[in-house]
């Protein structure tokens, strides 16, 4: 039977303070209103008997939080292995998230004097004082690059992200080696199957015939460029900052006998001068161009096009209305250095500005909650595996990632479209568009 005295009280009095559901005249309001049960390195536990346990396994957790009391300093004990989520990873990022400030979309308001000196005391109570502990080695540090989103430092950016071993990625996205929202024509389809229907789907939205020129903006390990030469016969040139992601897609493309069809560049988007291409795919990439660039990103791809030429955007948008953005929270730090997600509306207004013609959006929100799920499943039914590919830290950063972005997708603060653009001057759309629905 766990103990009910000990740490356990204290430390869930102070995670209630960072929360913001604590009552700092109740020294009984941590237990009372955490939504979690909580078991401390001693072995104590308090909270909900019911809830989804949270285990602290060392007072350095409490120490991180003191120094950044807010999403920041629980990332870095989660990813140091100083807090682990036992059971089900979804039930106990729900409950956390469900509550208090974390509730609350945009960057993590700062603790009141009050609630500092109490977090303070509390961390004398159980011996957490000490110095700042060093971040994890997985924490980013693009910010020595140079200014956000010069050619460097994306570089940099997109090198923390993926450049983490192919053979990793391979684990968790499956053969496919897709690393965006898949199509689920239903529920008890395959990873695998709804991957293909997303990549066939994006061809056939863009019209794709044999001989046609295509430019593929992150184009990842090569999967929609392999799709399209192979199934449609037209050329692609693939794009990407990842060496380790172009290393693979070329090695997959000798391997399917396309080397005359594909080419594959390590190459920033605004140093391609090739053109004109006949369509452009830019699938899960727009999300790390950021406000600043989008007008440069619009003109430079609207200029690549020949006139008639189609481009599909497929990005993931912020649905939870205006916010500022964090660099202290959990995603800037450990996953995507410098992305930046807009809304839908934001990033129309931008392609229209740019001077292409919309012509089909399509949200597919609860596609990529479906594509999350399958993501986490693969990862933690080959926990040791990813681990030794990697290491624990980086496995715990995506563990962690992906299961909130599948709540995020679920509760819709997030959601991901694909926008269908054509640059006027070339031939007229067909009447009914949607020529693609019947495959």
């Amino acid at each position: 039977m766990a103990k009910t005295t000990g740490a356990a009280p204290k430390l869930a009095k102070a995670l209630a303070i960072v929360l913001g559901t604590g009552d700092l005249n109740n020294d009984r309001s941590g237990t009372e209103q955490i939504p979690i049960r909580l078991r401390a390195w001693d072995g104590s536990e308090a909270g909900p008997e019911d809830a989804p346990l949270i285990e602290f396994t060392s007072r350095r957790a409490l120490r991180r939080i003191l120094w950044a009391p807010g999403q920041l300093g629980l990332s870095r004990a989660y990813v140091a292995g100083e807090i682990n989520a036992h059971g089900d990873i979804f039930a106990a990022f729900a409950a956390l998230s469900s509550v208090g400030k974390f509730a609350e979309p945009g960057p993590f308001s700062p603790l009141t004097p009050r609630e500092l000196w109490t977090l303070v005391k509390t961390g004398v109570r159980v011996g957490a004082l000490g110095p700042n502990p060093a971040p994890p080695p997985e924490e980013a540090r693009v910010e020595k690059h140079g200014r956000r989103h010069s050619k460097k430092r994306d570089a940099a950016a997109i090198s923390h992200h993926y450049d983490v071993g192919n053979d990793f990625y391979r684990l968790v996205l499956g053969p496919s080696l897709v690393y965006s929202c898949a199509v689920w024509s239903d529920e008890g389809r395959s990873l695998e199957e709804a991957q293909e229907e997303k990549l066939d789907l994006a061809c056939r939205k863009l019209g794709l015939k044999p001989g046609m020129r295509v430019l593929d903006v992150g184009c990842g390990w090569g999967s929609f460029a392999l799709h399209a030469a192979g199934r449609f016969g037209v050329s692609v040139v693939g794009i990407t900052l990842s060496t380790e992601q172009a290393e693979m897609a070329r090695k997959r493309v000798a391997e399917a006998g396309l080397t005359e069809l594909v080419d594959i560049r390590v190459q920033d988007y605004r140093d391609v001068t090739d053109g004109p291409y006949d369509t452009i795919s830019s699938i899960g990439m727009s999300e790390h161009v950021g406000r600043e660039q989008l007008g440069r990103y619009v003109s430079q791809l609207h200029g690549l096009l020949r006139p008639g030429g189609r481009l599909l955007n497929h990005a993931i948008s912020w649905n939870a209305g205006p916010t500022e953005d964090d660099p202290d929270s959990f995603i800037p730090r450990y996953v995507f250095p410098d992305g930046e997600m807009l809304s839908l509306g934001e990033l129309v207004v931008a392609l229209e500005g740019g001077g292409f013609e919309v012509l089909d959006v399509e949200a597919l929100r609860r596609h990529y909650a479906l594509t999350l799920r399958a993501w986490v499943k693969n990862l933690e039914e080959q926990w040791d595996e990813a681990v030794r590919l990697t290491s624990d830290g980086r496995a715990r950063i995506w563990r962690l990632y992906m299961a909130a972005s599948a709540l995020g997708f679920e509760g819709g603060l997030t959601g991901v479209n694909q926008v269908l653009l054509q640059k006027p001057g070339g031939e007229e759309p067909p009447l009914r568009l949607r020529e693609w629905t019947t495959g």
